[in-house]
């Protein structure tokens, strides 16, 4: 082997109790320095890698004869390889670099998609440092059938020379091979978010509770047509919120408790606020419905702040107004800029999740903005989107994994 400073120790066999503490024994008493290390463990098979500094007075050959012994002694495969001062100079250079994460997520992950994915990294120059499953282990009985959740995160560095390039590209996968692919910054703040603010219908809940109200009134069709035409966008929220709100007028008061008792959760809303706000997260519920509704949600979840549409009651029924301002598009931003001041937290630290056209201010406002299960013109609107499971996949994009969060 050339004669050098640095080498690096690389590791394999079954994974058993004791590997590291006798390899960093034997450099310990040469006084190596430990210049990297890392490890993992795929099946019960190890896979160890030390980057180490000898000392002025340490000779090479008595280290490695050591470490060679005891690896055999432990039954594991070692391989050492010589790293030049250049070598190693300019690995460390490039920790300056910009590192991004990209989370691979859907019901199952296959390697068609995976190598996909990773081509398109590689496309744009970009390295994998590390990729990790935050999952839990799949059963041999999943299949693309009864198959609930699936995460792998993968940790890139690199100069990122066309981001819209890269993102149309995962956008483009997205749709084509049925998973969600999310890409951030690897920052500060990607692991340090404070609020979540949710959009709430067909985003919390699985229904649109004014068609919910329209129906009671007989008027569901012409509601349900306003409706889809301002979530995607092509009329304007404010204006579609007043002519719905005028078709539910004569209705009963006692209709919003029935429905209200009965909201259906959306998949994964329980699991998702019952951990972030174990973890001391503030919630609100950010939405264009009615504030009704959203508090009978504040309830159930202990959720901090309710902005909505206030319904106008006169004796028990519904006049077809409301009453203040409408919670639209804009107003939405507003309010989410006003909490993070009230928080005392960046918007950087926010998450946002929505569905609509009026929800893309905020989601392209907070720090993390979501479109969730949301129609195409928002999702290519949007910063990052999940259509393949749960509201409880947001955890994954903040880098959860399932064997801390399901203990």
């Amino acid at each position: 082997m050339p004669k050098s400073e640095i080498i690096l120790i690389n590791i394999s066999g079954d994974d058993k109790p004791g590997v590291t503490t006798a390899v960093t024994e034997i450099l310990g008493n040469y006084n190596a320095t430990i210049l990297d290390i890392g490890q993992a463990d795929i099946h019960h098979t190890l896979s160890l890698g030390i980057l180490f500094k000898m000392s002025d007075d340490a000779q090479s050959g008595h280290i490695l004869k050591e470490v060679l012994f005891k690896c055999s002694e432990l039954n594991v495969n070692v391989r050492f390889t010589a790293i030049s001062t250049e070598r190693y100079d300019n690995w460390v250079s490039r920790q300056g670099q910009d590192r991004y994460i990209v989370t691979i997520l859907g019901k199952v992950i296959t390697a068609k998609q995976l190598s996909t994915v990773t081509k398109a990294v590689s496309d744009q120059n970009l390295n994998i440092d590390a990729i990790i499953r935050l999952s839990g282990r799949p059963s041999l009985e999943i299949n693309e059938e009864n198959a609930t959740r699936s995460c792998i995160e993968l940790s890139v560095r690199g100069t990122l020379h066309d981001k819209n390039a890269l993102s149309s590209q995962f956008m483009q996968y997205s749709a084509e091979l049925g998973i969600d692919i999310s890409f951030q910054k690897d920052d500060m703040f990607r692991r340090n978010r404070r609020l979540i603010c949710f959009d709430m219908d067909s985003t919390l809940i699985k229904t649109e509770v004014i068609d919910e109200l329209a129906d009671r009134a007989g008027v569901g069709e012409q509601v349900r047509a306003i409706t889809e035409s301002a979530m995607r966008g092509e009329i304007d929220f404010s204006e579609s919120f007043k002519q719905r709100v005028s078709l539910l007028k004569g209705l009963d008061e006692s209709v919003m408790k029935e429905i209200a008792d009965n909201l259906p959760i959306m998949d994964g809303a329980e699991r998702l606020i019952s951990i972030l706000k174990k973890i001391g997260f503030k919630v609100a519920i950010l939405s264009g419905g009615f504030t009704y509704f959203g508090n009978s949600l504040k309830k159930k979840f202990d959720v901090d702040y309710v902005y909505a549409n206030e319904l106008e009651i006169q004796d028990g029924k519904l006049t077809g107004n409301h009453v203040g301002d409408i919670v639209d598009g804009k107003r939405k931003a507003e309010l989410l800029k006003l909490i993070a001041q009230v928080e005392k937290i960046e918007l950087e630290q926010v998450i946002a999740v929505g569905d609509g056209a009026n929800d893309l201010p905020m989601l392209n406002l907070a720090g993390l903005g979501i479109a969730f299960h949301a129609k195409p013109k928002v999702k290519e609107n949007a910063q990052q989107s999940i259509s393949t499971i749960g509201l409880d996949g947001v955890l994954y994009f903040l880098g959860f994994r399932d064997i801390h969060i399901d203990n």
